[in-house]
């Protein structure tokens, strides 16, 4: 094939997918029916313009068109792993994880249920063998996540819903592509009686296997990123090898499923990347896979299509019916899952509610696309395919895909405008009339002496400013004349927004390089768990997800259990910091927002919602601040090191404003301004670090701080914290059980504990100890201790608690003291040296 043509045609493709977005908006179509019916004219007339006679060249462009090496392997090993990469790597994946339960549910079930509908549905029609069947099943359960997720842009849909269904369709696609594997091979290879658990006990490793090699991947490939962040082009010249090394290494040495591989790398690399790339490193990145998600998808869809025409030139009547029932299985399977699974996770508190309008555009929006034709198209190549079932799976793939973009993707609009998804709400419209006039009003305010400033003519601005002061006034009619908004929903409306205005500030803050990505992408996440709390509960949702955000996860508590129970402090050491450092972190933010509350909520809805959301401001102040206290009790000093850091990140990021602005007036030149930045990057790079939080030296300070032990000499001391055991406990936590023998004395550093013995309750706190008296006393009557807030405490075992009490006065006199206001009787004489 001439070089010269094959250049032109892959710029004609370039150029036709640059066009489809704009012609697909122009008559309102999702782009990639409009990429599909582009493919499909390139093929039809490719092919016509072969018969016609006498025209050389217009034959010699379709023969070319015609003989393009449009094979299954381009697809499968080229188009789609980078389609699928770029999907798994900007994804919102840690607030994806929020919701693992249903979207794994919908994804993995989902497909099974449309293959198994599809294959029984086909089987006793078809003629053809069982895993034939459920082989064209599982490659028409392949659903178009472009077409599916654009609904959701397109409607005032939940976000979290929207998450969902991406996540959804992201690993539809993987399971439905390793279960057609499965099937291919049953089929290809003519395995005697095939039996479904086979595919059962295989179908886990393809999955498993693929998921651990792609997460092993990733990670090791993120650990070559790292090092080059000053070499941006070589990270991502990297970071393109991956995706297709993985799927290479995945199918054909390992043998397990090299889509999921690579979706797994793809996601190893979103969730590490925050903490080991740089914000630009990862900024150009995402920007490189944007457009190779782009261009591949747009090719995959054109070239797929044009491929159709091939597809169904042997076409026979009873071939309709097959794709008429496999239309009607899919649907049907597709519509079991939406209106029976769906609202049962949702009953189960896993999945938010979705609506049934949702629900059905969900269903209408199943349309199919390259990767059902790329599937297809490897079983029609295949040479160990008999070839009356490459007939059938060809022409019932190619129709059922051509079903869903004809039908299904011409009318999807239609299908959201009956439904009322494109609509806003009652509340959502007198809001916007409110809105309007406000910020018209601010208008009016600023652009008059904006005009004169310029020194524009009198005249013309008095005219503008008639003319604008109309449009003014119709706006506060429209806005007087509305729907009246509830003050429930006025909260509500404003809580929504001052979580926004939580979301800017903090990547505001990253910008400026005062919190670090992966802080940042936490806190980001957080807002937008407020927004979607608020959305749903109200008052009351807002404030039980900030509560939440705060709240020690699993992930604290098994870092907790791993420092007490077994002596590994690291992971407990990491979660300590990182809670210290969001609490620094959001004090100053939450501050802020009380402005925001001023200038711009309290304008659109009253003084009596600003006062309110002012108060439950207050409330989340008052709680993050009593969290960060305790913790700067249970770790004294280490707050301190956090903030003064904040504080010297902040100072670079004015400096780095002031040096901006300095150069906008003209008074610093380039070479100098290339020395000023270099500077302040180095100073930022040496503030990145967060300070390490050492347990070991946490505790000598806790020692330090008991009155008992502050007039011990230093030596004695250091001797003393080697051997105690820092124990943290969580409210509710059972420290000592009813008639348990203490073989350890516990000191109480921070928090406070209650004991109940004999019907009474005694309540102990910092500087005091417990265990003690039963350990001296064994016929003393014990009752049960338990933390009632979040405890330090320091543990000695009893034989050194025995030892160091008979060698220390002031020890001994603490536990006499102690027994004496418990009324507990003890022998000053037992005490004592022998």
């Amino acid at each position: 094939m001439d070089l010269v043509a094959v250049v032109a045609l892959t710029a004609i493709l370039f150029a036709i997918i640059g066009l489809s977005e704009p012609v697909a908006n122009r008559l309102r179509l999702p782009a990639t029916v409009v990429l599909a019916l582009m493919g499909i004219a390139i093929g039809a007339v490719s092919a016509s313009v072969l018969a016609l006679p006498d025209s050389p060249m217009l034959e010699a462009a379709g023969e070319m068109i015609q003989n393009l090496p449009i094979r299954s392997n381009l697809f499968l090993y080229v188009f789609l792993p980078t389609l699928i990469f770029q999907v798994s790597l900007t994804i919102d994946l840690r607030r994806m994880l929020d919701d693992w339960v249903p979207i794994l549910l919908l994804a993995v079930v989902a497909v099974v249920v449309s293959t198994m509908a599809v294959g029984w549905a086909l089987f006793p029609l078809s003629g053809l063998p069982i895993m034939a069947c459920l082989m064209i099943g599982a490659i028409v359960s392949t659903t178009d996540p472009s077409a599916v997720v654009g609904i959701f842009r397109a409607t005032p849909a939940p976000q979290r819903l929207a998450r969902i269904v991406e996540g959804e369709s992201l690993l539809n696609d993987a399971a439905a592509i390793a279960l057609f594997s499965l099937f291919f091979a049953f089929v290809a290879y003519g395995i005697p009686n095939p039996r479904l658990s086979d595919v059962a006990v295989q179908f886990p490793w393809l999955v498993v296997g693929g998921a651990v090699t792609g997460w092993v991947a990733g990670r090791l490939a993120l650990a070559g990123l790292a090092p080059l962040d000053d070499h941006p082009l070589g990270q991502v010249s990297l970071s393109v090898a991956l995706p297709y090394l993985t799927y290479i290494i995945a199918e054909t040495l390992l043998g397990v499923s090299g889509v999921i591989a690579v979706v797994a790398a793809g996601l190893a690399l979103n969730f590490h990347a925050p903490g080991s790339l740089s914000p630009p490193s990862r900024a150009k990145l995402e920007d490189t896979w944007d457009l190779l998600g782009y261009w591949s998808g747009g090719l995959i869809f054109v070239l797929a299509a044009i491929l159709i025409p091939r597809l169904l030139s042997d076409v026979r009547p009873f071939d309709l019916v097959l794709v008429a029932v496999t239309v009607l299985a899919s649907l049907a399977a597709r519509a079991l899952i939406l209106f029976g699974l769906l609202p049962l996770l949702g009953k189960l508190k896993l999945s938010p509610k979705v609506e049934r309008r949702q629900r059905a555009a969900i269903l209408w929006g199943g349309l199919r696309g390259a990767v059902t034709l790329a599937l297809a198209l490897a079983v029609t190549e295949s040479f160990r395919i008999p070839v009356d079932i490459k007939r059938q799976v060809g022409i019932i793939a190619t129709g059922f895909t051509l079903y869903t973009l004809m039908v299904q993707g011409t009318t999807l609009r239609w299908v959201i405008n009956r439904l009322g998804l494109d609509k806003l709400s009652a509340i959502d419209v007198a809001l916007s009339a409110q809105v309007v006039a406000v910020a018209l009003q601010s208008v009016r305010e600023t652009v008059s002496d904006t005009a004169r400033d310029f020194g524009l003519a009198p005249q013309t601005v008095r005219d503008e400013a008639k003319r604008f002061a109309e449009r003014v006034d119709e706006a506060v009619k429209a806005a007087d004349a509305g729907a009246e908004i509830a003050d429930r929903d006025r909260i509500t409306l404003g809580l929504v927004a001052l979580a926004g205005r939580e979301r800017d500030l903090v990547l505001e803050g990253f910008r400026d390089g005062m919190l670090p990505a992966r802080l940042a992408t936490q806190m980001v996440a957080d807002a937008d768990r407020l927004i979607e709390g608020t959305r749903t509960g109200g008052r009351l949702g807002y404030l039980t997800t900030a509560r939440l955000t705060q709240r020690s996860g699993r992930a604290q508590a098994l870092a907790t259990f791993l420092h007490n129970r077994l002596r590994i402090t690291g992971p407990l050491a990491r979660q300590t910091a990182d809670r210290f450092e969001h609490l620094v972190a959001l004090a100053p933010t939450l501050r802020e927002l009380h402005g925001f509350i001023d200038t711009r909520i309290r304008r659109i809805h009253g003084k009596r919602v600003g006062d309110l959301l002012h108060d439950l401001l207050e409330r989340r102040m008052d709680e993050a601040d009593r969290a960060l206290d305790g913790l700067r009790l249970q770790f004294p000093g280490y707050a301190e090191e956090l903030e003064r850091r904040l504080i010297r990140q902040m100072v670079l990021a004015q400096e780095e404003r002031e040096y901006a602005a300095l150069v906008d007036d003209g008074l610093v030149g380039p070479e100098l301004r290339h020395s000023l930045a270099n500077g302040i990057a180095k100073r930022r790079s040496a503030q990145s670090q967060r300070p390490t939080l050492d347990l070991a030296i946490q505790r000598m300070a806790l020692v330090a701080t008991f009155p008992l032990f502050a007039e011990m000499p230093v030596d004695r001391r250091k001797m003393l914290m080697r051997e105690m055991r820092t124990i943290y406990a969580a409210p509710g936590t059972v420290l000592l059980k009813r008639d348990e023998i203490p073989r350890k004395v516990w000191f109480i550093s921070s928090g406070a504990v209650e004991q109940v013995r004999a019907g009474q309750v005694l309540r102990l706190g910092p500087g005091e100890m417990f265990g003690h008296l039963a350990m001296l006393k064994r016929g003393l009557r014990r009752g049960q201790t338990t933390a009632i807030t979040r405890c330090t405490l320091l543990t000695l075992d009893e034989a050194q608690f025995i030892k160091m009490m008979k060698a220390d006065k002031g020890l001994r006199q603490a536990v006499i003291d102690s027994a004496a206001k418990r009324g507990v009787a003890l022998d000053p004489d037992a005490l004592t040296t022998e």
